[in-house]
């Protein structure tokens, strides 16, 4: 009895220091508050880019751009890269010019300076990088999303910068959108499971430690959810909608802890959300309880003016932002934000008490990160970057990613005593194997990318010799030998299977808008010379999101999703394509079959109806490849489906188990998933959701018991009412191919 009174005086303890911690930092801040003037509040609520105190050589400062931005308009932060990512000693060395700099300010305030570190720390040459968010919910694998998410806090910190523009919470649910492959793709429940672990696995070690940095949920609210899916264009949301499919996500990571959010840079139902009071204070401060820093997005509160015509003048604008709850804005360019915000303070179109409010929030975080006790690069953060076993947790990460879709008798996996063409775009691309945010925004400048990272070509190559490979491609994804379909006709005669890589080169943001989700002509046109030599082929898709691949699709043998899986793409693929590695990523997308035919895995009963019974209309749930469709070179079986009880009441818990044995002939990994489905609601129910999944290791003729716990949060739904409830009523739980029913009461 004493050891557990001793375990919770311990925990009273700690949670008293804490608290004590907090309060003295609010103390702190206070104080520092009360000695600001206007000029000195506003420029900590300005954030300005890199360009503006760079000059045109990377990594480099202008002296006089930096005095006039820090002394003379008082910058509070700074974010980006001029053009490509550095060194980190480079770093260092930028953001020591920067701190001296700020050294000479009248109170002395630290600069916050912000990074996109997305899928690993972005700009810095040589870190690691994983598997994009789309890849990361491939896995299905909490601890792993853990894990990558440290060794990326650790490299941001190594590198001196201490606030991460991640990670983005955004719903995945309309494929056409040129940020999908950094979303968690369409499912609500992974997107605020996994969400809101990486969250914590960029905080929870304390952000004054050197493993760790501020996060920054984003884009709240609502931003992937564009009719037309491009970037940045209108949405029309239904609040229904919008609080069952998008907002769950952000709720999740104010739980988990999260430091700040990024604002959704577009307008929903004509309203830029910049400028929302109801959802950036009713909302997201009032309801879901945030009480970090809320930063714009890149110039979005001037395009409240230029863009939306929202606001008559841009001192409108900001202070419409302003007071609608945008504590700092990403300018980034210029100082109209500082200018116009001192305008319209000092004409009371902002309270003094909203700045104060906003400054504080700002002051505080640089004060939990330790920018006051030490504003400089820590140069004992530096032993954590470029770990050897980060490498091969990026392995980890990119085998279980990948996903395969179509196993046509047993092709795959394939003999390492065959010989192989290997053709396509990607198939010596490095940059269709990272995607976005890799070294360079947009990622497709290779020259950045470490040296010793491999192409799909190279990494086949080591598996079977350079005798059994032959090829038609060059490097660069746009080159145009890589299209060649009569030099793929000729020299596929002496091989005895095609690895067709295919997909997409690297993209971020508004130059991955697309006008259709269809392969590129010239793509198709190299599948169609494939397909004709009468050769089996194995599909690589290296890709951010589902292109149309109906057309080739039934003349495929096998097809592999890898996804932009990171620096260990290329390993990955051979591993699974040569049997090295067992697969066993799930799709966490509906991969559709036509632009005419984007239905979602979690939709209404009426979208499955057939009126017209021609088997060339098709209705309803029918896309190429299913949300949560992975095979595996084994077979898993379901048995023995378990509930604790056939009536769940009240606030009281129902297990859920299932019995999972691997009846095939190799160890594997098999993620089971279950699913709910509310037969009757007072709005139409979705057909299935995931209320849970756990990931399972089994052995050749290992069986293993798999126990889920689900209450009436689990099942609840937002009503007409705009009401998050669990009603009365049968509920179906399913498991593989094996089903239940209760009743809640």
């Amino acid at each position: 009895m004493k050891k557990y009174f001793l375990i919770i005086a311990v925990f009273a303890s700690a949670i008293s220091l804490k608290a004590q911690k907090v309060d003295l930092n609010q103390k702190k801040v206070d104080a520092i508050l009360a000695k600001m003037t206007l000029e000195e509040k506003v420029g900590q609520m300005t954030q300005i880019t890199l360009g503006v105190v760079g000059t045109q050589t990377d990594g480099e400062i202008n002296p006089e751009a930096l005095k006039n931005a820090i002394i003379k308009h008082k910058v509070g932060s700074i974010l980006n890269v001029t053009n490509h990512a550095l060194t980190v000693d480079e770093w260092h060395n930028l953001l020591t010019k920067i701190a001296d700099e700020a050294k000479n300010t009248r109170l002395k305030i630290p600069v916050l300076y912000g990074l996109d570190g997305i899928h690993g720390q972005t700009y810095t040459l040589e870190s690691t990088l994983f598997p994009q968010n789309i890849g990361m919910a491939a896995t299905r694998n909490l601890d792993l999303a853990k894990a990558v998410t440290k060794v990326a806090a650790k490299e941001l910190r190594a590198s001196g910068v201490r606030w991460n523009f991640a990670t983005v919470l955004d719903c995945g649910r309309q494929p056409l959108w040129s940020r999908f492959p950094e979303t968690y793709g369409e499912d609500v429940f992974i997107g605020k499971t996994m969400g809101a672990a990486v969250i914590k696995a960029y905080e929870e070690d304390g952000l004054n430690k050197t493993t760790a940095v501020a996060s920054c949920m984003k884009h709240f609210l609502g931003y992937s959810a564009s009719r037309n899916g491009k970037d940045r264009t209108p949405i029309y949301l239904p609040e229904i909608e919008m609080r069952e499919y998008y907002m769950p996500q952000f709720r999740e990571a104010v739980k988990a802890g999260a430091s700040s959010v990024m604002i959704n840079s577009s307008i929903i139902n004509g309203m830029p959300v910049h400028a929302s009071k109801y959802l950036l204070t009713d909302i997201l401060r009032k309801e879901l309880g945030f009480n970090g820093v809320a930063v714009s997005d890149w110039e979005d509160i001037k395009r409240v003016y230029a863009w939306h015509h929202v606001a008559t003048t841009p001192r409108e604008a900001v202070a419409m932002c302003v007071n609608a709850g945008v504590d700092m804005s990403m300018v980034p360019s210029d100082f109209t934000f500082y200018d116009l915000l001192i305008e319209a303070v000092q004409k009371k179109e902002v309270s003094m008490a909203r700045i104060d409010e906003a400054v504080k929030r700002i002051l505080m975080l640089k004060m939990k990160l330790g920018l006051f006790d030490n504003p400089y690069p820590e140069e004992n953060a530096k032993a954590n970057f470029g770990k050897t076993e980060y490498q091969t947790l990026a392995l980890d990460a990119a085998h279980e990613a990948m996903t395969l879709l179509k196993n046509q008798e047993n092709i795959l996996p394939l003999s390492k005593s065959k010989k192989y063409l290997v053709v396509g775009p990607g198939a010596q691309s490095i940059s269709a194997l990272n995607g976005c945010w890799s070294y360079t925004w947009q990622g497709k400048e290779e020259q950045w990318y470490p040296k010793d990272s491999k192409t799909i070509l190279q990494t086949i190559t080591a598996k079977v010799g350079e005798k059994n490979v032959l090829t038609t491609t060059v490097k660069g994804f746009e080159s145009p030998e890589n299209f060649d379909a009569d030099a793929l006709t000729k020299v596929a005669k002496n091989a005895d299977a095609i690895i067709l890589c295919l997909g997409e080169n690297a993209y971020a943001e508004s130059p991955g808008n697309i006008a259709d989700l269809a392969l590129d002509e010239n793509q198709q046109v190299l599948a169609k010379a494939a397909i004709a030599t009468g050769k089996p082929i194995i599909l690589v898709l290296t890709e951010g999101r589902p292109r149309f691949i109906t057309n080739i699709e039934p003349k495929i043998n096998g097809i592999l999703m890898a996804y932009w899986s990171g620096k260990k793409t290329a390993e990955a693929i051979a591993d699974v394509l040569f049997g090295d590695y067992n697969p066993n990523g799930k799709l966490p997308f509906s991969y559709p079959r036509s632009s005419g035919e984007i239905v979602l895995y979690d939709r209404k009963p009426a979208e499955d109806i057939r009126e017209v019974f021609n088997d060339d209309v098709h209705t309803g749930y029918n896309p190429l490849f299913a949300f949560g469709t992975g095979l595996s070179y084994t077979t898993f079986t379901y048995s023995n489906l378990k509930l604790s009880t056939k009536n769940l009441t009240g606030d009281n818990s129902l297990q859920v188990s299932v019995v999972l044995s691997n009846t095939g002939k190799m160890d594997g990994k098999q993620t089971v998933e279950l699913y709910t489905r509310d037969m009757h609601a007072s709005i139409s129910p979705d057909m299935k959701r995931l209320r849970a999944f756990q990931k399972i290791n089994l052995k050749v003729e290992e069986s293993k018991t798999v126990t889920f716990t689900i209450n009436k949060n689990d099942l609840a739904f937002v009503n007409a009412s705009l009401k998050t409830v669990t009603e009365t009523g049968a509920f179906k739980v399913m498991i593989g191919d094996l089903s239940d029913e209760f009743q809640y009461k």
